[in-house]
């Protein structure tokens, strides 16, 4: 198939026509051909991707509850979601997990606007993007919109062990975990002054951390509020053990933040059909039905 002059030029230095005029006339041909490819409009995403019956998700890899591998395929708020919006706009969905980069700028660059340097997305939208003014400023290649959910840290506590909990000072003496990189860890080791930091454990998941509350072997646990509920649906406790406190500490967004979904620059028509899904969903009560699957209480962003 030639679709592009390259490929014409291409052809032109293989083929082996036996008179020098006729293959001068065919590369001109070629690369007249692939010009006219190259200046006819490619459809917009909306038109394409009701033409192919199929939305192309963006999902984080290892973000439960909102994405993560269950059994041999993904799972989660966010995985539902995605077919929700989808079955919306009257198409199938195909979802594109990815691994996170460095920076979720990085992210939107791979997932949202260029495509990842490995070959693959971008996808039609991403799901799980900060909805924040100055992020989306210093992205502005990404059209980020749509939030569907706030997110916050809280301090879950095993009431027996620490039955009146004000500030973290309150947890010196006690063991405490978060997940590894996480602004909660952070809040841990540099709460009290510092004073905490010898109780900290770190865990390289924040559901590693609650396992270990779960089994008595901390006695805190700073994640977000919907790791904490899935993750007491998911290990059947019962909610009565434990309380969820909101901490201050300058690490942590005093409000949490806002998670919603970022297509690339430009394609409003897209976006307007995307938040008019989305909105349908929450009308309907499909959009608190999917947290409500996953444990986890829906909180308008």
């Amino acid at each position: 198939m030639l679709a592009s002059p390259v490929s014409g030029q291409r052809l032109c230095q293989t083929h082996a026509a036996p008179a020098a005029s006729i293959r001068r006339r065919l590369c001109v041909a070629l690369l007249a051909a692939g010009a006219v490819l190259c200046t006819q409009p490619a459809l917009a995403d909306l038109a394409r991707i009701r033409q192919n019956g199929s939305l192309k998700v963006a999902v984080y890899k290892g973000l439960p509850p909102f994405s993560a591998v269950a059994g041999s395929q993904y799972d989660g708020i966010d995985v539902a979601l995605a077919r929700a919006l989808a079955s919306e706009l009257g198409v199938s969905v195909s979802l594109l997990p990815f691994d996170a980069d460095e920076n979720m700028s990085d992210d939107l660059r791979s997932m949202v606007w260029r495509g990842h340097y490995l070959g693959y997305g971008p996808a039609d939208v991403m799901l799980h993007v900060p909805v924040d003014r100055a992020f989306m400023r210093a992205n502005d290649k990404a059209l980020i919109f749509a939030p569907y959910y706030r997110e916050t840290f809280v301090l879950v506590r095993d009431r027996e062990r620490v039955p009146d909990l004000h500030s973290l000072e309150d947890l010196a003496g006690q063991p405490a975990g978060a997940a590894a990189g996480s602004a909660g860890a952070n809040a841990l080791l540099s709460g009290a002054g510092g004073a905490l930091r010898d109780k900290v454990k770190i865990y390289p998941e924040a559901g590693q951390a609650l396992r270990a509350l779960f089994a008595g072997e901390i006695a805190a646990a700073m994640v977000t509020r919907a790791q904490y509920e899935s993750a007491l649906q998911a290990a059947g406790q019962s909610a009565a053990r434990f309380a969820t406190a909101d901490v201050s500490s300058p690490l942590l967004p005093s409000r949490g933040w806002a998670i919603g979904m970022a297509i690339k620059a430009g394609d409003k028509e897209l976006a307007q059909s995307l938040e008019n899904a989305l909105d349908a969903l929450r009308r309907k009560g499909e959009l608190a039905r999917i947290f409500a699957g996953y444990g986890v209480t829906m909180q308008e962003p």
